[in-house]
């Protein structure tokens, strides 16, 4: 469900720098003068009183006013833990009377671990939860057990300093979320299959960042009964989506069901034994005049409905390509079969106690679709529509107004901007999130649900955890999340203190590299690596923005640097493997672009002046030297990054896919050798006083 699988569409006008600054003003103010002597907390609380002292952590120890559950001990042990890690030394968790120096977590209500449908937010929501830190001890106090989680996220957060100095402030908060659900999406099924141990790593950030949905997004990558032919080797059993389900469930996120059960089918359709349930054969969609369609459809909905807990079940519906084109009997409406089918799943979904969600792109324009306002009342009414929007806009309102005109649900859907990028374009990605999240609290809306795509089938996800931490605080605090300090603020609750600022840095830089790149190349950097840096056209682009170019390739050098000092400080940091990876790839790409324009002029010069010893100097040598000549280092600089990029991927996500992967690496060194056996024709057969050739010898003739 993305916009572009290539060069950026027109869509893309308005830039994320263009729009910053009026995302920023919208930043919501009111609590940092109490802030301005304190350390920031992600998210913001919605209510904060400081006042002078504070509580030390030495000596402080854990205990409940009633008998825990096994969730109250889970977040005891948590912030034991988290607080022991910060004086280095072990903080007790004790049952018993309170005394001086206790954290006291009082859990006052038996509400449900986990979201249900139809909650509410604001402040007696059933997550909501509050803080007094004094001099002499601390207490959170909360309804829930997902509240006192919550409040013990925060109060870690609170503590200022290390070791014998390490202090809790004495404060007072009171915190709730401005939207009741609160999701992030991962996808399963475009690139690489997440192990379960990252989804775990994944799960963990989203909590400790107060998200409570996580949406497990497949096309077929669940081992289905009936389907053992569909993705035998890129699929979880269903004990690891069991296993996933508990893991998230203990740490207060709902693991909702993502399905596709319009389009986006291919892995099914592609199998012999289903491919006349597709359209067209081989295809994408679901073929509704088909009478085994909806046979399917059920089946596929009753196993999922089995496996998932969760009350809702995300049915997908977006971008359906083939709809109005093909298969359609004479006169019969297209989005009238669509809006049948989805009500089909709606009223099928009723029986099992289970509410739908669908992507709702078809009404808004967001698909290559034309505007269908009109389809809006048709669809069902209970059903919850996810309005997506990736790119930034001024104005986010479209593509929620008409549905919530007439009383439609919404989940807003963002992204972080990521698939066919090197690395994610932040900033981008929270102009897109600030923004569209702004517009569902005006509508209100029931929550966000923060998109991952993978559809490059090449992305280190890793890099993309600050995004999925983004779009959680969005969704929580009351104002939009400050773009200035993110970074800052991110790196100083997940890193040591050495190592936040090192990190802090290298997430601008790779940020901003990013997006000079894709300026630059006029493409997505995914594809921009990939490509012929000779082409006439890029070739052209680059020479004319060739100091933008090296200021890139620079800056991509410093993250380099800032991620060195990072990994001495922290040798198993397991986020920073893929951050160098994005760096050195970065420099690679500014490499081999502006090596093409070094070689250009090499190639004019010899047409003015083909003197046989400027061939031997810029071609034999500066660029055909075996060891240190400039292909030999583009040979050297592809294949010496190969393994790492394998390395990072392995260490999260299974082998599925990598091999073709890898392919495209194989053949970036095969592009360069061949290439070196161009030039080396070119020296055999140039001759003295012989007129020399363009560039274009060098291109592979096709």
């Amino acid at each position: 469900m993305r916009l572009d699988h290539g060069p950026f569409p027109n869509v893309r006008a308005i830039t994320a720098k263009s729009i910053r600054l009026f995302l920023w003003c919208g930043v919501a103010l009111a609590w940092l003068p109490a802030q301005a002597d304190h350390q920031a907390l992600l998210p913001a609380p919605q209510q904060i009183t400081y006042e002078s002292g504070v509580l030390p952590v030495n000596g402080l120890t854990i205990r409940f006013t009633l008998p825990p559950t096994a969730q109250d001990r889970f977040a005891a042990e948590q912030l034991a833990a988290g607080l022991s890690s910060f004086k280095h030394v072990k903080v007790p968790l004790k049952d018993g009377r309170t005394a001086k120096g206790t954290v006291i977590l009082n859990r006052m209500g038996d509400a449900a671990e986990v979201p249900t449908d139809n909650e509410s937010s604001g402040p007696q929501s059933r997550e909501a939860y509050s803080i007094k830190v004094t001099a002499s001890g601390a207490e959170i106090r909360a309804g829930s057990s997902a509240g006192l989680f919550y409040g013990v996220q925060t109060l870690l957060q609170l503590v200022e300093g290390e070791g014998s100095q390490a202090v809790l402030p004495v404060v007072e908060v009171h915190d709730w979320p401005a939207l009741t659900y609160r999701g992030f999406m991962m996808d399963f099924s475009h690139g690489q299959l997440l192990r379960v141990s990252e989804i775990e790593r994944q799960i963990d950030l989203l909590a400790r960042f107060k998200a409570n949905q996580y949406y497990f997004y497949s096309e077929m990558n669940i081992a289905w009964e009936g389907y053992e032919v569909v993705n035998p080797d890129g699929r979880y059993t269903r004990d690891e989506v069991r296993h996933i389900i508990d893991y998230a469930r203990q740490r207060h996120l709902d693991v909702v069901p993502c399905m596709e059960l319009y389009g986006h089918m291919h892995d099914l359709f592609r199998t012999e034994k289903f491919a006349d349930v597709g359209l067209p054969r081989y295809g994408d969609e679901f073929d509704p005049r088909n009478p085994k369609t909806l046979q399917v459809i059920d089946d596929l909905f009753d196993q999922t409905t089995r496996l998932f807990t969760s009350p809702w079940c995300h049915v997908g519906f977006d971008e359906p390509w083939s709809l109005g084109k093909i298969g359609m009997a004479p006169g019969k409406d297209p989005f009238a079969t669509f809006a049948e089918v989805l009500q089909h799943i709606a009223d099928h979904a009723q029986q099992h106690g289970k509410r739908i969600i669908y992507w709702a792109d078809i009404m808004n324009g967001a698909s290559t679709l034309s505007n269908h306002p009109e389809l809006v009342s048709k669809l069902p009414a209970a059903a919850i529509a996810a309005p997506w929007a990736y790119d930034v806009f001024t104005n986010y309102a479209p593509f929620i107004e008409p549905l919530a005109k007439i009383g439609r649900p919404t989940l807003v859907t963002p992204a972080i901007w990521n698939w066919n990028e090197i690395f994610p374009d932040y900033h981008h990605s929270f102009a897109n999130i600030n923004g569209l999240v702004a517009a569902g609290k005006e509508f209100k809306t029931l929550g966000i649900l923060n998109t991952g795509w993978t559809d490059c089938g090449q992305t280190l996800y890793r890099q993309s955890l600050p995004g999925l931490a983004f779009g959680a605080i969005a969704g929580w605090q009351a104002g939009l999340v400050d773009t200035n300090s993110f970074f800052h603020d991110y790196t100083a609750v997940m890193y040591p203190p050495a190592e936040g600022p090192e990190v802090a840095a290298a997430l601008e830089q790779l940020s901003s590299v990013e997006e000079m790149f894709e300026d630059i190349l006029n493409n997505t950097t995914q594809h921009a690596f990939w490509g012929d840096p000779l082409e006439p056209d890029r070739l052209a682009r680059v020479e004319a923005r060739q100091d933008s170019c090296r200021q890139a390739r620079l800056l991509a050098e410093e993250a380099e640097e800032h991620i060195s000092r990072a990994m001495h400080l922290a040798p198993n940091d397991p986020t920073l493997k893929s951050l160098m990876m994005a760096a050195r790839l970065f420099d690679y790409l500014g490499m081999k672009s502006l090596y093409a324009v070094e070689w250009d002029g090499y190639f004019r010069l010899l047409q003015e002046n083909p003197d046989q010893k400027l061939v031997t100097l810029y071609i034999g040598i500066q660029m055909n030297a075996q060891d240190h000549g400039m292909l030999a280092d583009l040979m050297d600089a592809i294949t010496g990054l190969r393994e790492p990029y394998r390395e990072a991927w392995l260490e999260e996500s299974t082998p599925y896919r990598l091999g073709t992967a890898l392919a495209r690496w194989d053949a970036e060194s095969r592009f360069w050798f061949d290439t070196w056996g161009r030039v080396n024709q070119l020296l055999r057969s140039h001759k003295k006083g012989e007129p020399f050739p363009s560039i274009d010898v060098l291109r592979a003739k096709h």
